[in-house]
């Protein structure tokens, strides 16, 4: 019997579902090492491995045997997907065509590393980003740049509102994935997209207002009211959308500031500077990275307060995900400033879930945490902070927990699962 690699689901799955791997048909605890590898859009090779010993049985199983050494060490079951790292310096895994899978190629080889041997055999597997059944939208109505991902099936959805940080662009991957446990999401650009502005000089809340409004409108979205979620600088506009903009019921952030951050907020009458920042402060890591966690002045501390945003005026509840190792923002200090901001007020708590050892960047499931990429808007490395190993276990939770909060507030399921990190 020749060595056959299995994977479960076969073929194809969903870039946030865990796959099973095993293989079957070896020698008796014979060594092997696994190998897997892809390339994105761009061409970038992201390449893990490790060591395993067959069972007494000729079997292994990832779900049961620990990884030896290689990029990774004990049981890890994924962790041919996250512990993968990128020939080029820098690079982070991002999807750009959520049309398209990741194709993810896995050998069995003879023996260890640094020389093994022959190989045994070999499986390409898709990972996919649209659920089957989910549709993509592009929605270009009066200034609204984006793209709804609908699930399938007849009636309306909670809707979900998914900005990213100052990268810019259009970044659909979450909204897509997201669109697959039963949500109406709609992924927003909001600079340097097609007719949008090529840098933040400056933000218009009405803009958001529009984009809420396109959501409230379309017949596949249950309102009256959406939900909200924002990463990094994306964060910091989803708070300012909960306590302008009317239609806002939940608001998930993940490793934001509770001021605005880089460019002046207008909405109407209303501006809020940005906080002023000191590039001065910034660090060199020994590996060279810029380190730019301290360049951010104190939001408590005049005349920086006028660059807090009234969360007391914002309605529904929230939700931070704090990354204890974030090296971009100092997330934990914020997320407290909005909890002791919002009870001073009369408000609700906020739900805060710390994550020790986890960077800036909290990607779905199954992503490889990315320690270090270039920045777009200082051109140079940014130190992102996280261990992987301990970062990929977060990344699985907090996705949960995105989906909880979200199914709480805007489709009233009340069972809500406590954070197991």
């Amino acid at each position: 019997m020749s060595p056959t690699l299995i994977l479960e689901p076969a073929g194809r799955s969903l870039c946030d579902e865990p796959l099973r791997i095993a293989v079957r048909g070896l020698a008796p605890e014979q060594p092997v090492t696994l190998r897997a590898a892809l390339r994105d859009e761009k061409g970038a090779l992201f390449r893990a491995h490790a060591r395993y010993r067959a069972d007494a049985a000729g079997r292994l199983d990832l779900e049961r045997a620990p990884a030896l050494g290689g990029s990774f060490a004990g049981l890890e079951p994924m962790g041919l997907l996250w512990a993968m790292q990128p020939d080029r310096p820098f690079w982070r895994l991002i999807k750009r065509d959520v049309q398209t899978p990741f194709v993810v190629e896995l050998e069995v080889l003879d023996g260890h590393e640094p020389e093994p041997g022959t190989l045994l055999a070999r499986a390409v597997h898709e990972r996919h980003f649209l659920s089957p059944g989910v549709r993509r939208v592009p929605v270009r109505e009066g200034r609204v740049r984006a793209t709804l991902f609908l699930p399938p099936g007849k009636g309306s959805f909670p809707g979900i509102i998914d900005l990213f940080g100052s990268n810019g662009g259009l970044c659909e991957y979450r909204a897509s994935l997201l669109a697959g446990h039963g949500f109406a999401v709609l992924a927003l650009a909001y600079f340097r997209f097609e007719d949008l502005p090529e840098y933040l000089s400056e933000i218009h809340l009405e803009y958001f207002e529009e984009a809420v409004n396109v959501m409230l409108q379309h017949p596949k979205v249950k309102g009256p009211s959406v939900g909200l979620l924002g990463f990094s600088k994306g964060g910091d506009l989803c708070l300012s959308m909960a306590s302008f903009l009317k239609g806002i019921t939940a608001t998930v952030l993940i490793n934001t500031c509770v001021a605005n951050t880089i460019a002046p907020l207008h909405y109407k009458d209303v501006i809020i500077p940005n906080l002023h920042s000191d590039l001065g402060k910034q660090k060199v890591t020994e590996s060279g990275l810029l380190n730019i966690v301290d360049i951010w002045s104190n939001p408590l501390e005049e005349p920086n307060r006028q660059s807090l945003i009234p969360l007391e005026k914002a309605q529904g509840p929230f939700l931070f995900i704090v990354g204890m190792d974030d090296h971009n923002w100092n997330s934990g200090f914020y997320a407290n400033i909005a909890s002791e901001w919002l009870q001073a007020h009369g408000k609700d708590k906020p739900q805060i879930i710390y994550y020790p050892k986890t960077g800036h960047c909290i990607d779905p499931p199954y992503f490889p945490p990315s320690r270090a990429s270039v920045h777009a808007l200082l051109g140079e490395a940014v130190f992102y902070g996280g261990e992987p190993r301990v970062q990929s276990r977060a990344q699985v939770d907090a996705w949960q927990q995105i989906q909880t909060f979200f199914q709480k507030h805007l489709n009233g399921k009340k069972s809500v699962k406590c954070s197991k990190l």
